[in-house]
Parts: structure tokens; sequence; C-alpha cells
């Protein structure tokens, strides 16, 4: 992809036709597509069963996965000479002949802005990364803002077991599981509070494109993971002009 002396090749994207027009539009080349992916073995961890705790061991391996997948698609966009990494895709999928293997993939498309200064790049000189999708980056932009990065957090969480004393006293009951209501408050907040200080490191303004994904991947019933993820922003000028809404007339049946 990268070409030879001073040709580039064609590119790849696996922008939609209108993302790859907007992403033009705001002054961007696409370079190609990038790749990063991690197989990983995730650890085993005991909780006690009637104790609301975060399963530490596991939380530490989906994190560290996903980063290395993430660290590894920066690099092929270093390698390209990209500013950034646009509409970036993070996914997991289990494997059917090892559920303790996981693989870890973080797919998006490399661009350059045509200046060529690497203004755009992160603080540390690497591309910017982020989820946002090619019609939402051309709005941020615009409106005098500008991605510094994807940030993410991530818990996973043991909910505790009812004792069976509190399980027959809510047979037939309409009554709050508190368990359950403590559990899940406490692990998104702790997802959501490192997905800040993430942001924070970056000396981000705030976070826009927030998005909570909750799954257990088979390990517990009572075991889950809250992954949050969202763009970290900056301000690029005082005045944050936000374009005006155009009325569009689909002439489709």
């Amino acid at each position: 992809m990268m070409g030879e002396g001073g040709h580039r090749k064609l590119f790849t994207s696996d922008l939609t036709v209108n993302e790859f027009l907007l992403v033009k539009e705001c002054g961007f080349e696409p370079l190609g597509m990038v790749v990063g992916t991690s197989i990983y073995h995730i650890g085993f961890q005991q909780a006690k069963w009637t104790q609301n705790m975060e399963m530490e061991v596991l939380t530490q391996a989906m994190y560290h996965a996903r980063e290395l997948a993430m660290t590894r698609m920066e690099e092929e966009a270093h390698e390209l000479g990209a500013d950034g990494v646009v509409a970036v895709r993070l996914t997991v999928k289990h494997m059917s002949w090892n559920s303790d293997i996981a693989e870890f993939v973080a797919i998006g498309t490399a661009v350059r802005h045509v200046d060529n200064d690497g203004k755009y790049k992160a603080l540390n000189g690497r591309p910017f990364t982020s989820d946002l999708s090619g019609q939402d980056f051309w709005t941020l932009l615009h409106a005098g803002y500008r991605p510094v990065g994807m940030v993410m957090g991530n818990c996973v969480y043991h909910i505790a077991h009812q004792t069976f004393g509190q399980w027959f006293k809510s047979v037939g009951q309409n009554v709050e599981m508190t368990n359950f209501t403590q559990g899940l408050y406490d692990a998104r907040e702790l997802a959501m509070e490192r997905m800040q200080a993430e942001a924070e490191g970056l000396q981000a303004e705030g976070i826009v494109g927030v998005d909570i994904h909750e799954g257990n991947y088979g390990w517990s019933t009572h075991v889950i993971e809250f992954f949050v993820v969202g763009t970290a922003i900056v301000p690029i000028r005082a005045d944050h002009h936000i374009p005006t809404p155009q009325l569009v007339l689909s002439l489709n049946d």
C-alpha cells in the first residue's frame, strides 16, 4: 500500500461511499485499511459465591488483548504515514474449539491530511484513532474539534448469588434484586472511570460517541463484562460553528 518511488498504489477502505467523500471533503486522503489482531488465552479466577466483586484477572486480560489489537492497527497506520485511523471497529470472538481463547480484532481506515504537517496526530506523534463514522468525523471537524484517540475502559464483575434465605423471602414477591442492581452499577462506574482516565491522559476536553457493551462470553450467568469506548476530542479553534442542517428529499421508492 505504501507504493514505490513516491507513487502510491490504490487504497483500500471499509468506508461507505458517503463516508469516503466526506472524509475527502475534510482534506483527508484514505491510505488503506489497517488491521490489528490478538488471539488471547483468558485466565481463570475464582469468585466468592455471595460476594459482589471485580474479576481483576479477567478484566486485565480483556483490556490487554484489546490494547494489543489497537496498538498493532496503529502501527500499520504509522507505517503508511497516516495522521489517523477513522471508523475503527473493535470486535471479540471466542473460539468454538476452546472457550478460554478469544480473537480480538481492530479494523479501520488509515487517513492522512493533504497538508501532511502532522498537526492532526496524537500527542505522542502517533496516528490518532477514532470510532466515529465518516459523517460524524466530518461534522466534528467542521464544528471546530478534532479527535485525539479512542479511549476505552472495562470491568469484568461477579454478581453475588442470593443465599437460600434471601431467595425464599423473594418467592412470589415484587422485590428489587439489590445484589444485581449494585453489582451492575459498580461495574459500569468502574469501566466509565477507566475510560475517562485515558481521556485525561490525552489532555482531551471530552469524549463523544460513547458506547457501552455488555456481555458474559459464556463465563457464567453471574459474571459479566462492561466495556465502554468513545473518541476523545480537543478544540482546534475558539468558535464552534455547527453546519446548518439541510433538508434531503429521497427520490427512492
